[in-house]
């Protein structure tokens, strides 16, 4: 029986997009024995290695076939910025075909977290996204995603950083629903238990409101968190941001909401963009407050980072304040301002674009 494996449109098949079990089925098609593959595995995400050159205890002819028939990543590092704030780092990676994409390591206190992208480009358009004011170049394939997370780990490992990577979060370029079947297959690769052995629960895919792929997270009952962009709490005014409301009406995106908590158990994380005189006033607390009342859900505030296609300016500190004393006094709705990191080199919220 031929053997069938993951395809990403190249002849030579990406070992970071294939799962373990893939891996396995590979080197048997081969006719080596099975014990290399669990070789391989640890080399890709225990050792961190970036060749088949440098899996030594590897026989030579598998790794010969493997430099010769596979290849691994395929992402450049053309650029790294570290931010003032001494917390941030941006990698701006180039793709195989010229593309380019960017991560961002964060640290925090006990955790370091990646964000990653899963798109070159994002085809969805949010007025005060850098990502979206670029329009779409492709999709991702799932081995491109994964070597985000690796390059990340390996970077800590290089520099002996006393933590290792331990929290992902899909708020990188690209909209992850809109490229489902490459993220998910990331994400079974990257909490694999013999591999990086990221949890799912330390694991975050942020829509920006794409219906179906939130209805068929829910069904397929995957363990991931979800974080849903909100930003307004009227279809006009939600549109008028985020263009995608057009396609997906607010009303079907908080029917989707609540199938998703009510099947999977959990509550959603919902993102606002805190933009100055637009959706930062008591109005707008009180408005999205009563959305989502019912809803086992946690608001993030983010004061909008500046782009360069949106004039618009960042809601002011007491702004911040004032909606989430709305939220927890009138609706009992716990929030968070999210903390402002990476600014000064383009690496917060909304500002990546594969451009720096």
């Amino acid at each position: 029986m031929a053997l069938t494996l993951y395809s990403e449109g190249s002849a030579a098949p990406d070992l970071y997009g294939l799962t373990r079990s893939e891996l396995s089925g590979l080197i048997a098609s081969w006719g080596f024995s099975p014990v290399h593959a669990a070789r391989i595995w640890r080399y890709l995400y225990l050792e961190l290695v970036d060749s088949a050159a440098a899996m030594t205890e590897v026989p030579a002819r598998v790794r010969h076939r493997l430099g010769a028939e596979t290849r691994i990543g395929g992402l450049t590092e053309a650029a790294v910025h570290d931010s003032a704030d001494g917390f941030t780092r941006k990698y701006l990676l180039a793709l195989g075909d010229g593309r380019r994409i960017e991560t961002v390591r964060m640290r925090f206190t006990g955790r370091v977290t990646a964000c990653v992208s899963t798109q070159a480009g994002c085809a969805m358009g949010c007025v005060f996204c850098a990502t979206g004011q670029g329009g779409f170049e492709r999709h991702l394939t799932a081995g491109e995603i994964v070597a985000q997370a690796v390059t990340v780990a390996r970077a800590l490992r290089q520099a002996r950083e006393p933590q290792r990577l331990r929290n992902l979060v899909f708020m990188g370029m690209g909209e992850p629903l809109h490229n489902y079947d490459a993220v998910l297959r990331a994400v079974d690769i990257l909490i694999d238990p013999a591999g990086l052995a990221l949890g799912a629960e330390r694991i975050t895919l942020s829509t920006v409101g794409v219906v179906p792929g939130i209805l068929r997270l829910a069904e397929e009952r995957r363990p991931v968190h979800l974080a849903v962009s909100l930003h307004a709490a009227t279809q006009a005014e939600r549109a008028a941001l985020v263009p995608a409301a057009r396609k997906w009406p607010l009303d079907e995106l908080l029917a989707a909401c609540r199938y998703f908590c009510d099947t999977r158990r959990r509550r959603i994380f919902f993102e606002w963009t805190l933009i100055a005189d637009r959706n930062d006033d008591a109005a707008h607390a009180h408005a999205v407050g009563a959305l989502l009342q019912g809803l086992p859900a946690q608001l993030n505030l983010i004061p909008l980072n500046p782009t360069a296609g949106f004039a618009a300016g960042a809601a002011s500190g007491d702004s911040a304040r004032r909606f989430q004393r709305i939220l927890a006094e009138h609706y009992s709705i716990p929030s968070t301002i999210r903390q402002r990191r990476g600014i000064d080199v383009a690496a917060g919220c909304g500002q990546l674009a594969g451009s720096r």
